[in-house]
């Protein structure tokens, strides 16, 4: 949302279309106390952002399921962290990535699992949570490592850490062909976060085909 107006800007916007809490991308281009500033000023929290994804202007959608890049994503866990400690993020985004096809799916699967594990236990040193998110590799990003809940449900069960929970877009779920209302209900033990768009298209409530009003009320 707010695309249209430089990003400092879009805390005032949100605030004034009746937000309390927004989320972003990735907060490091700003120094983290002017970003304080705009959601003091705005009256907003920050309910989510992204570790570091690697090289993102070359392909790179993350680094937790690359194999070989474990120091870079630990960098990235506490860059994140300090900018969760003073814009007060209850939540950090972890992507998985895309190891790419001469990767072994199963060593990109254990890097992902040991990253988790790690990246898990340094926020639950200032109380915060991992979600893991499963984005759609039919269309956005061909080759990513969890691209749909049973993915991310398995992962988030092998890392074995309370705080490592489910970041559920309805819209990727819908590219991957998921039947929406019982994969909602089949991932309700460890929801965090929905995120969503319409589809097809990946646009506002009422440009695609999903029944958003239902979902919405089907969450509730």
């Amino acid at each position: 949302l707010f695309t249209e107006l430089p990003f400092p800007q879009r805390f005032a916007a949100a605030h004034a279309a009746g937000f309390h809490g927004v989320e972003c991308l990735f907060p490091y281009t700003w120094p983290a106390r002017e970003m304080r500033r705009w959601l003091r000023d705005s009256d907003l929290s920050l309910v989510l952002f992204n570790l570091l994804p690697g090289d993102w202007d070359a392909g790179e959608r993350g680094l937790a399921g690359v194999p070989g890049r474990e120091t870079e994503f630990r960098r990235s866990v506490a860059q994140a962290l300090e900018y969760a400690a003073l814009l007060d993020c209850p939540r950090l985004h972890c992507m998985a990535g895309i190891p790419g096809p001469e990767v072994d799916p199963r060593r990109a699967l254990e890097t992902l699992v040991d990253n988790l594990r790690y990246a898990a236990d340094r926020l639950a040193e200032q109380g915060r949570v991992l979600p893991l998110e499963p984005i759609n590799s039919r269309l956005d990003m061909p080759g990513y490592l969890i691209d749909t809940p049973t993915r991310a449900l398995a992962a988030i069960e092998a890392v074995g850490r309370p705080n490592v929970r489910l970041q559920y877009d309805l819209y990727h779920a819908s590219v991957m062909g998921e039947p929406l209302f019982q994969s909602l209900r089949d991932c309700l033990p460890v929801l965090e976060h929905v995120q969503f768009a319409d589809a097809p298209g990946r646009h506002e409530p009422g440009s695609g085909e999903l029944p958003l009003a239902a979902l919405f009320a089907h969450l509730d």
